[in-house]
């Protein structure tokens, strides 16, 4: 699981905006919503605070949400990612 799929779950499953998220974090709205929208690997990439400042928020495990930011970049090859 990505940070995209990871926060956007832990979201709709404790029903939190991303200003709900962002009031309770600190972290402002637009990057937060980028996080969501392209995880650790998109043009804003999230702060070792901020993932633990996220992860204490959305009651998430720190090393879960530390393990889903690394940064992924997987090659497509037939459906299969390689």
């Amino acid at each position: 699981m990505d940070l995209t799929e990871l926060l956007a779950d832990a979201m709709r499953g404790q029903r939190l905006s991303a200003e709900a998220l962002a009031y309770a974090t600190g972290i402002r709205v637009p990057r937060i919503k980028a996080f969501v929208e392209d995880g650790a690997v998109g043009p804003i990439r999230p702060t070792a605070e901020e993932l633990a400042e996220l992860a204490q928020a959305l009651s998430l495990p720190l090393p879960d949400v530390l393990a889903a930011s690394q940064d992924r970049r997987t090659v497509a090859h037939a459906g299969h990612l390689v």
